[in-house]
């Protein structure tokens, strides 16, 4: 929000310097980002009349203008700027004048013609942001005066960077509400006076659009000049703030917008058709807008229509058939109350921003529509002229926003902001505040105003107590009391142990989105159902993340796109995917990505890409360092993952996670290259399965054993089966040898093993408990497991 400290001025007699008021507003949570003088280094500029333009004569794009600046002989000045002709009047910058850009003005020749000065734009003499062409003022300007002295340039220009809870601020009105309290100095009487009607032109309103509309004002206005000149104190008033002139009717409702905080609307009257109506947009419909681009109207949009359809977006931006042009006659003047959550985000799902969107996006006044409709008439008579017709007024008063009593205790202010200020002094605050206070004793019942939406419970009071106090001047005592350390569970591995052993593996950690592209979401998971978002930032971040799959992807094409193949990325972070029953669930997750060759290159071998099998050991590890137990991996089936290589990770009955190969039909769509492996864990699964601590077992001191057995089992065995009903043996604890490890290490189909069946290398590591084995006891174990897959899986020995 800029606004200018003149116009304050105006507003209130605050009796601050501009530091005390720049530090002031900053210590009350207005903070000041900037603050711009703007009478400097115009001591040479002047203003001047062109009397003449001629082509240059050796250069296409440049003018030889004759200006006078009140010297009696005319300066010849070469200009590259178009937007000028005989008879406007502009600031001329005489040789030896320093501008605020940095440019020192001399006389000088321009491919052979003499320029005897430099004609400005309003951004060479820093009064705008932006200018497309030369700065062109009022008629009125006397010749030769200097422009500091015509635009009334001993002013600064201060920026406040507002949080979006005060929108009341986005105005000269507001922020002077805040300097009068800070100052305890009355409010100026800057307010419209009613105008009354001077004609019976009038269109009737209708609202159905139930609360997301509950106020509004219209009127029509005839017989209006809307060629006029918009008058210079109030084109410069706009430029200080930051608003580009750009037509008399526009400036007028971007000036009250800018004084009282109340967005504004013209229409051109001849272009409506019956009345005006307040409603949602319908399937389908669509506006082109003031701008010229097509809008597509989404079913939930606020519009204003008429009966041959939407005309504008309500609080956005108006359309272009109804638009405001040089031949208009009539205006049909709006002033509105829009609800802040139906407009929320509305610009942006358009790719819009606007001033009105974002004053009605943070919630304005109900009560101003009328304020600000009879001061932008007051001003539309003075600038383009017209007779007014009367204000018609649409209202459903049953859904206007409420303003409830907020319980506040005085004593409840000072302990939580370890002051004494006392009742008497926060009742005063509130008094300069505008808050209707009731009772005085221990509580009270504050009542806000109606342009304090950012006002709803007790905390909101303590802290407009601070804000008032001045939060330099709250006391800096350090806090008081006993830290008692929380001893955590020994068996819980947190997350700082997970990171290490990635860390010590050669991972990187990355930290992506939760909000994410729902196209990505849909090509990954099509079934995913994420939850959208009200309010988001773009299309490409729209919705919540169902899993680390996406954000991981979107790293790795980043990588490969920069020549980094060899990839192995992690994140630990919280997914939001959709239950069975529908609902969202929060859960805290661990993904993984391998991709490109599994060693960097090196002489002595060939390097091998990573596989699924690469991703299920990092998987085994991590759930080795959680000691999460019953942990099995199951094939099963993703759209995202290669089919034949996806596993389905459980604990106990629990599904866990996932680990497979990127399905290859996603490589090219993704951007991704080479071989690409990726896992998931549910860290919160994990913890509810941990074995406990890890207890301590004396070493034997007997050597071990080790049987290879050949065992034949059905083709769709798998290795999991075989190593749980080794485990179950164990656990059992029978003979007196312990099974210390088992593993498969050879896998064989052909030549004297049955259709159907595979042949298994499974290898037992026996250890006896106290006393060196003998053969019986040895293959009285080989036989009790041989006996148990038998039993389990149809296993048998080969022969």
């Amino acid at each position: 929000m800029r606004f200018s400290e003149g116009w304050l001025g105006e507003w209130v007699d605050h009796g601050c310097d501009r530091e005390t008021l720049v530090h002031r507003l900053t210590m009350a949570g207005l903070e000041v980002e900037a603050v711009q003088y703007l009478g400097g280094g115009l001591d040479g500029v002047f203003v001047g009349r062109i009397e003449d333009c001629q082509a240059h004569p050796n250069a296409d794009r440049l003018t030889l203008c004759t200006v006078d600046v009140g010297e009696g002989e005319p300066r010849s000045i070469v200009c590259g700027a178009s937007n000028m002709g005989p008879g406007d009047r502009v600031p001329v910058a005489v040789p030896g004048t320093l501008l605020p850009n940095g440019l020192t003005v001399e006389r000088t020749r321009l491919r052979g013609q003499v320029s005897e000065g430099m004609l400005c734009s309003a951004t060479e003499l820093h009064l705008g942001e932006d200018s497309e062409g030369l700065m062109i003022l009022g008629g009125d300007a006397p010749v030769g005066s200097p422009l500091r002295d015509y635009l009334d340039l001993d002013d600064a220009v201060v920026e406040l960077d507002l949080t979006p809870n005060r929108g009341d601020c986005l105005s000269i009105a507001g922020v002077a509400r805040e300097v009068s309290a800070l100052a305890d100095r009355p409010l100026q009487a800057v307010g419209p006076e009613p105008v009354p009607p001077d004609g019976e032109a009038r269109r009737e309103v209708r609202l159905e659009a139930g609360a997301d509309c509950p106020r509004y004002l219209g009127r029509v206005v005839t017989g209006i000049d809307a060629t006029a000149e918009t008058p210079a104190w109030l084109a410069e008033r706009l430029r200080r703030c930051g608003i580009r002139p750009v037509s008399p009717v526009v400036d007028v409702t971007n000036y009250v917008m800018l004084e009282l905080g109340q967005p504004l609307h013209a229409f051109d009257d001849e272009r409506l058709t019956g009345e005006v109506t307040v409603r949602h947009a319908r399937s389908g419909e669509s506006l082109t807008l003031l701008d010229g681009r097509e809008a597509e109207l989404g079913e939930g949009t606020l519009v204003i229509a008429d009966d041959a359809g939407a005309q504008a977006v309500a609080g956005v931006m108006g359309g272009e058939a109804t638009g405001v042009g040089p031949e208009t006659a009539n205006l049909f003047l709006e002033s509105a109350h829009f609800r802040p959550g139906a407009m929320a985000g509305r610009a942006r799902q358009l790719g819009l921003a606007s001033e009105a969107a974002h004053r009605f996006e943070r919630g304005v006044d109900p009560e101003l529509p009328r304020r600000a409709l009879e001061r932008a008439t007051a001003l539309l008579r003075e600038v383009v002229g017209g007779a007014p017709g009367p204000v018609i007024e649409a209202e459903n008063a049953s859904e206007l926003p409420d303003r409830p009593a907020i319980a506040f205790r005085p004593a409840y202010a000072d302990a939580r902001l370890g002051t004494g200020l006392g009742a008497e002094v926060m009742a005063d605050y509130f008094r300069r505040l505008g808050l209707a206070v009731e009772g005085d004793g221990e509580q009270w019942a504050v009542t806000p105003p109606s342009f304090r939406f950012d006002l709803g419970r007790e905390a909101d009071l303590v802290e407009e107590v601070a804000r008032l106090h001045g939060y330099d001047r709250l006391p800096a005592a350090p806090p008081a009391g006993s830290l008692k350390t929380r001893a955590l569970p020994e068996a819980r591995v947190g997350d700082r142990g997970l990171r290490q052993l990635l860390i010590d593996r050669g991972f990187r950690e990355v930290i992506t989105y939760s909000f994410v592209d729902p196209d990505r979401v849909a090509r990954l998971d099509p079934d995913a159902r994420p939850l959208a978002l009200a309010n988001p930032l773009s299309r490409e971040q729209s919705v919540m993340r169902p899993d680390l799959f996406s954000g991981l992807l979107e790293m790795a094409a980043a990588n490969q796109a920069r020549q980094n193949e060899r990839l192995r990325l992690f994140e630990l972070g919280r997914v939001f995917p959709r239950s069975e029953n529908g609902a969202i669930a929060e859960r805290e997750a661990l993904g993984g990505l391998l991709a490109g060759p599994v060693d960097p290159p090196h002489w002595a071998g060939e390097a091998r890409d990573v596989d699924f099998f690469d991703a299920k050991g990092l998987a085994e590890a991590l759930l080795a360092r959680t000691g999460a137990e019953a942990a099995r991996f199951e094939a099963g089936e993703h759209p995202a993952l290669h089919p034949g290589q996806t596993a389905r990770l459980r604990l106990g009955e629990e599904p866990a996670g996932w680990v497979g190969t990127l399905h290859p039909g996603l490589m090219e769509p993704l951007e991704l290259a080479g071989s690409v492996a990726v896992l998931q864990l549910d860290l919160s699964v994990l913890r509810r399965h941990i074995a406990g601590i890890p207890a301590y077992q004396a070493v034997s001191r007997l050597p071990v054993t080790r049987r290879d057995l050949a065992i034949v089992v059905p083709e769709g065995v798998t290795a999991a089966a075989v190593s749980e009903v080794v485990a179950a043996y164990r656990e059992a604890g029978e003979g007196t040898l312990d099974v210390m490890d088992w593993r498969i290490f050879d896998v064989y189909t052909g030549r004297g093993v049955e259709s159907g069946q595979k042949s298994l290398g499974l290898a037992l590591v026996l250890q006896a408990r106290d006393q060196t084995p003998t053969d019986e006891q040895i293959e009285a174990v080989v036989s009790g497991v041989v006996e148990r897959l038998a039993s389990a899986l149809g296993a048998r020995l080969r022969s």
